[in-house]
C-alpha cells in the first residue's frame, strides 16, 4: 500500500506523522483542561492547521524542486541547451545538483555544436571530391550518396535513397576490394573505375561504404604525356 503511493503523497504523511505526537498531546491537555469551548475550538483549529500548512509545505519543498529537474532533464533530451537551472548554492544538495545539470546541459551543448559543425564538414567535402561514395546499411539499402554518385548513377538522390544494391545495380561492387573494373555506369561511360570498400557504424550497426574513383582519366593523361 505505501510503495503505490506518490512520492509528494508519501513526503505529505511522513510530515503529518512527525507531527502527530505533539498535537495529540496538545489536544489532550487542550480538551482535559478546564478551558472555554472557545479557547478550545480556536487553538484546535490553530493546532490542525499549522500542523497541515507544514506538511504541505514540506511537501511543496520536496516536489516542486524534483519537477524542476525533470523539466531540465526533459529539455536535454530533447536537444533544448538553452534552459538552466537557477543558480544555487553549490554546497546545498539541490544546488550542487543544479550545477551538474548546468555543466551538462553546456557540456552536451559543445558536443552537438562539435557534431553539426564536422557534420557540415563531412557534407561539404562529401560534394567537393571527384570520388562516388555510397553507404549501405546491413539490409543493403542505400542511406548515404554524394553528387558524383548521383551522377554517375544518373538518378536523383531522392530517386535513390532507401533502395538495395541490386536494385541499384550495384551488387557487383560488394565483391573483392580495392579493385579496378571496367564498367559502363548509367550517369557516365564505358571507363575503369577503382573501387573500394570498408565498414563504419553508424546508429550502432555496421554499414559498407563504397567509394568509386574514375581511373580512366588519369591514365589518359599518362598516355598523352607518353606519346608527347
Amino acid at each position: 500500500m505505501w510503495r503505490r503511493l506518490r512520492l509528494d503523497q508519501q513526503v505529505f504523511l511522513l510530515a503529518l506523522g512527525a507531527g502527530v505526537p505533539g498535537v495529540l498531546t496538545a489536544m489532550w491537555i487542550l480538551w482535559t483542561e478546564p478551558y472555554t469551548s472557545k479557547v478550545q475550538w480556536t487553538l484546535s483549529v490553530i493546532i490542525l492547521s499549522t500542523l497541515f500548512g507544514l506538511a504541505a509545505s514540506v511537501r511543496t519543498r520536496v516536489v516542486v524542486p524534483l519537477q524542476t529537474l525533470a523539466n531540465l532533464l526533459a529539455a536535454l533530451r530533447e536537444d533544448d541547451f538553452s534552459i538552466r537551472g537557477r543558480t544555487a548554492n553549490p554546497d546545498d544538495p539541490l544546488g550542487a545538483a543544479l550545477v551538474e545539470i548546468n555543466a551538462l546541459a553546456e557540456t552536451l551543448h559543445e558536443q552537438r555544436l562539435g557534431a553539426v559543425e564536422a557534420s557540415s564538414l563531412l557534407r561539404t567535402v562529401m560534394e567537393q571530391i571527384d570520388v562516388a561514395v555510397f553507404a549501405f546499411d546491413p539490409q543493403k539499402r542505400l542511406r548515404i550518396v554524394n553528387r558524383t554518385g548521383e551522377r554517375l548513377m544518373g538518378k536523383s538522390m531522392e530517386h535513390m535513397l532507401g533502395r538495395t544494391a541490386e536494385e541499384l545495380a550495384l551488387a557487383e561492387w560488394f565483391g573483392e576490394a580495392p579493385r579496378v573494373v571496367d564498367i559502363s555506369p548509367p550517369g557516365a561511360g564505358p571507363g575503369r573505375w577503382e573501387v573500394r570498400r570498408t565498414t563504419f557504424r553508424l546508429g550502432g550497426l555496421p554499414h559498407d561504404l563504397l567509394v568509386l574513383s574514375d581511373v580512366s582519366r588519369p591514365l589518359r593523361e599518362q598516355e598523352r604525356q607518353a606519346w608527347q
